[in-house]
């Protein structure tokens, strides 16, 4: 969907990102398990989660340590004490009717304050500032048959209520569609790499954007559930914004859903103001103090981040820094380039491999990077076979699509399918006569015009779906030309 460049437009965007902690095992405030997905709806409860009356919740330690752990990686200043507020609003999937939270304002302090994110768009570097990151509860899950504008009814599963959410906000830092598809990339990398959140879990990643354009009111889009969708929302979003300005019409504040099916956002409700969330400090929790000891020592379990992983792609593999930006946009591509140099000692030829077929051919089939099924031992024997001459870098392309989208090792597609190179003289020698029989006229210029060999080279590939060997093709055409009469050199 084509859009004026961001400046003409006066388009800001800013990210309010929800990152479940997946790596714990239990709930922020209660021992019940975090793990739900998949499991029966709403068995994974108890009163504390659930909101009794007389309950009080207990601090998940180890959460606090992750969501430090995703401050200090996103350089953002960690408060020596945080504070947790109730977030009041009545909706089916609050069971307390508020949302344990933090609150920036009226004496609060979220985790942390201010940091940044860079990443690259296009070969530029873009840097965009965090605001805030606070801990806080996730709601429970809603399900609705069909569209959330037209379900008849709603379904509520408890099972997520409490689960523990980081809530990372930025500064409207952005100005373009692709400028937020990148930066949640980098923030994913990050997060895969820090290990706190489980890339291939659904909806572990969710995001809210706010946009304006042309100087006018705010809108927010809810719960877009991935990185392609954000893209498409904010597009979607800059286009009726420039409609219904052109048309006289004024935008207004509001909260926006993206609904995927029709790929438009549509209106929810006009968006509440702080006051109306009535915040307040949580009673029942006291203030958290983080000691710099504390800081410090979670600061010495980090792990390798993205972009110092870059630098050493870059120094031990000898790959372009533009090569290493890629393979480190997700840990799952970087582990798996890394497996594949212990396998074979071409590190830039896995690189061009990696990011020209395999990442094309998942992204054109809609999948995400998680989900992809080859291994790095069954994407090297495919390269190998390339260099043992058994297949052509031709049918490899091939033969990795197909891999990609049936979830076939490469060898099996081989072998099933029948791709093995052919490079027997006789086979491709009668091969080459059915060619001659079949088009005597390009026979004829190929004797007057060596150029016009390729014609028939090329019948004799068609004939084999590419697996001919094309030297050896070369070689017996000319062969067989000049049986009769030598074909002229080049002028």
């Amino acid at each position: 969907m084509p859009i004026e460049r961001s400046e003409e437009l006066g388009v800001k965007i800013g990210l309010e990102v929800h990152v479940q902690l997946t790596a714990l095992k239990t709930k922020l405030f209660c021992s019940c398990s975090a793990n739900y997905r998949g499991m029966p709806p709403n068995t994974l409860t108890c009163p504390i989660c659930l909101g009794h009356p007389g309950t009080l919740p207990v601090l998940n330690r180890k959460a606090v340590e992750h969501a430090m752990m995703v401050a200090l990686a996103l350089n953002s200043s960690i408060s020596p004490q945080m504070f947790f507020f109730r977030k009041n609003y009545f909706y089916v999937d609050l069971p307390k009717n508020f949302q344990i939270s933090q609150y920036d304002k009226a004496g609060g302090a979220p985790l942390s304050t201010g940091g940044w994110v860079e990443f690259s768009v296009n070969g530029e570097r873009k840097k965009v500032r965090i605001r805030r990151i606070q801990l806080e509860e996730d709601p429970a899950r809603l399900t609705y048959p069909g569209t959330i504008t037209s379900a008849p009814y709603t379904l509520v599963d408890f099972n997520r209520a409490g689960v523990a959410l980081l809530e990372i906000v930025t500064e409207p830092d952005m100005e373009t569609p692709e400028e937020a598809y990148f930066f949640l990339q980098k923030l994913r990398s990050i997060l895969e790499h820090l290990g706190v959140s489980s890339e291939n879990m659904q909806g572990s990643m969710r995001c809210d954007a706010n946009i304006s354009i042309m100087g006018g009111a705010r809108v927010e889009i809810k719960n877009i559930s991935s990185f392609r969708d954000v893209r498409r929302a904010l597009q979607y979003e800059i286009m009726r914004q420039k409609q219904l300005l052109r048309r006289g019409g004024v935008t207004k504040q509001e909260t926006r859903h993206w609904d995927e099916d029709r790929q438009i956002t549509v209106s929810l409700r006009v968006k509440e103001t702080e006051s109306d969330y009535r915040y307040f400090p949580e009673p029942d929790l006291v203030p958290v103090k983080i000691p710099e000891e504390w800081v410090s020592k979670v600061a010495s379990q980090m792990p390798e981040l993205p972009d110092a992983r870059k630098e050493r792609f870059i120094s031990d593999y000898g790959i372009p820094e533009y090569d290493a930006i890629v393979l480190t946009s997700s840990k799952k591509i970087a582990d798996f380039f890394e497996e594949c140099c212990k396998l074979y000692s071409n590190p830039k030829k896995i690189a061009n491999w990696i990011m020209s077929d395999l990442l094309r051919n998942i992204n054109e089939t809609g999948m995400d990077v998680t989900e992809m099924s080859i291994t790095a031992e069954q994407f090297i024997e495919m390269i190998k076979m390339i260099d043992e001459g058994l297949i052509s870098g031709k049918i490899a392309k091939r033969v990795l699509r197909e891999s990609i989208r049936t979830g076939r090792p490469p060898r099996i597609v081989v072998e099933d399918e029948g791709l093995l190179k052919i490079s027997d003289e006789n086979v491709i020698s009668k091969l080459a006569d059915e060619v001659f029989r079949e088009f005597p006229k390009a026979v004829e210029d190929a004797r007057r015009d060596r150029k016009a060999v390729n014609f028939l080279v090329g019948q004799v590939m068609k004939k084999t779906r590419g697996r001919a060997d094309p030297d050896v093709t070369n070689k017996v055409i000319l062969s067989k030309l000049e049986e009769n009469r030598a074909i002229p050199s080049r002028s």
